[in-house]
């Protein structure tokens, strides 16, 4: 009998007599949520893609330094976007099998501690408001040994007003940070808030097996189907035995209600699409080499403690550095469930680039760092090289460096490249169209704009530009050197 079958079981008969039981949630749970992956965007745009090419190289079969050049950065994304595609079969697999499953998932005995890290700062207080009245509001349905912690540097400017937010509810908890702290490894930023919290854990008894830490960031809330899939998660844990899984990553979305700019939410749809076929792939197989969100992340609080976040004073991307780690010292242990967190996306685009900088800088750090065995790193190191050569993959850009030279010929050298190319397309658009349809169905008005579709469609080459301009400015600052900074950028929703 399978996990999902002995889940299924459980389910079925905790709740045959649920009016009687005290674990009848407190609040009506809302619809099961219908989105799952679809895949006429990717058949259709690597058809489009490939008759195009087919007649392109047709017409003219010959090919020149730009043939070459194209070549080689065109088709470097092939392994992402098999193993992308291999991770929406996944999902799209798992998702029909939950169906199944009974319609309000059992309540969770083990206790479940929430760390919302965040820099205190007045322009970021609203979001974190919302996002921990989201926590309180739904998380207590199925986990009734709850505790937010949010945590936050000793004399941050808004301190008196997450005091008073957290004297509103008794599962609210103030973790502050002395200023004077210390790691052994001299660690800053969010890790530091985050590696304090894990020993005040400890110190309190509470790095143990049967205790889930959630991590979630200052921005990023819950719904009631976020809750029901932890849920399910956790009870199927309690079932596995010693198959039990330590670690668990769902997806980020990004409801339209949310959002202050447009462009930067329509940006921000690949991001839902990567957690659903990147990290379906990896995290969901048990090994998270593609790195983990630092939001609606899931870890055992005893296997937090025995790794912990003192990564030194050079960590950015401390939750990729995280999952590294993980996949050495718990092979098979990590999982992926389809639960949604409510964020939401840079106010600006000067926000937007801002923050891949810092993705892609501090991801250029980690894939270089000889203190993670190189085993866990080839994949992260696969993807820096194919982030290096963004800027140069960029058709607009190409086309400007064909002219230059005066040969824009694109051609490639070999026919047998072009079913590769159109695949690598078609996956790009597949990964906004899904994603839009996550965050379109994460709304409070979750039916389609008449104008979101085209939009997303058209703008698709202006989006990779951006992220191709964050990279470059993330590989400079690598090259460079120098001390990690923190830039956080202003969250008004």
């Amino acid at each position: 009998m399978t996990t999902s079958e002995h889940l299924m079981r459980r389910e079925s008969l905790e709740w045959a007599n649920s009016v009687a039981h005290e674990t009848m949630p407190l609040t009506e749970s809302r619809k099961r949520s219908v989105w799952r992956p679809g895949f006429s965007s990717f058949l259709i745009g690597f058809t489009v893609f490939g008759a195009f090419g087919w007649w392109a190289w047709a017409r003219d079969p010959d090919f020149g330094f730009m043939g070459w050049i194209a070549a080689v950065v065109w088709t470097l994304p092939i392994v992402n976007t098999v193993i992308g595609m291999y991770g929406s079969v996944r999902t799209a697999v798992r998702l029909r099998r939950e169906r199944k499953l009974p319609v309000t998932a059992a309540i969770v005995r083990d206790p479940l501690i929430v760390v919302v890290p965040t820099v205190g700062r007045h322009d970021t207080y609203p979001a974190l408001e919302r996002v921990v009245r989201s926590f309180c509001r739904y998380l207590p349905d199925y986990f009734p040994h709850l505790r937010v912690d949010v945590v936050v540097e000793e004399g941050c400017a808004a301190y008196d007003r997450i005091v008073a937010l957290a004297a509103t509810d008794h599962l609210i908890r103030v973790v502050t940070v002395p200023r004077g702290y210390r790691t052994p490894n001299g660690t800053r930023f969010k890790a530091r808030a985050n590696h304090y919290a894990h020993e005040l854990r400890y110190a309190e008894g509470e790095a143990r097996g049967d205790v889930w830490v959630l991590h979630m960031d200052d921005d990023t809330g819950v719904s009631s189907d976020t809750a029901e899939a932890m849920a399910r998660f956790l009870n199927a844990q309690w079932l596995a035995g010693e198959n039990a899984r330590h670690l668990a990553q769902g997806v980020l979305s990004y409801p339209r209600e949310h959002a202050v700019n447009k462009l930067t939410w329509l940006a921000d749809a690949v991001r839902p699409g990567c957690d659903i076929s990147l990290f379906a792939a990896t995290t969901g197989r048990g090994v998270p080499r593609a790195g983990l969100h630092g939001e609606l992340l899931l870890v055992r609080a005893s296997v937090e403690a025995a790794t912990g976040w003192d990564f030194g004073p050079q960590a950015i991307v401390e939750d990729a550095q995280f999952a590294l780690l993980f996949c050495g010292r718990h092979p098979g242990g990590s999982d992926w469930f389809p639960g949604r967190s409510y964020g939401a996306s840079p106010a600006t685009v000067a926000d937007f680039i801002r923050q891949r900088e810092r993705w892609s800088w501090g991801l250029f750090r980690l894939a270089f760092d000889r203190g993670v065995p190189l085993r866990h790193r080839l994949l992260l190191l696969h993807n820096v090289l194919i982030w290096a050569c963004g800027p140069i993959q960029h058709l607009a850009l190409i086309l400007l460096v064909g002219s230059l030279l005066g040969d824009t010929d694109t051609t490639p050298v070999s026919a047998a490249l072009l079913p590769v190319w159109a695949a690598n397309m078609a996956y790009s658009i597949w990964l906004y169209w899904e994603g839009m349809k996550i965050n379109i169905s994460a709304s409070a008005d979750p039916r389609h704009r008449w104008w979101e579709p085209p939009c997303l469609l058209l703008l698709i080459p202006l989006f990779s530009l951006l992220e191709a301009i964050a990279v470059f400015r993330g590989m400079v600052r690598f090259l460079r050197g120098g001390e990690s900074t923190l830039n956080v950028i202003a969250k008004p929703m």
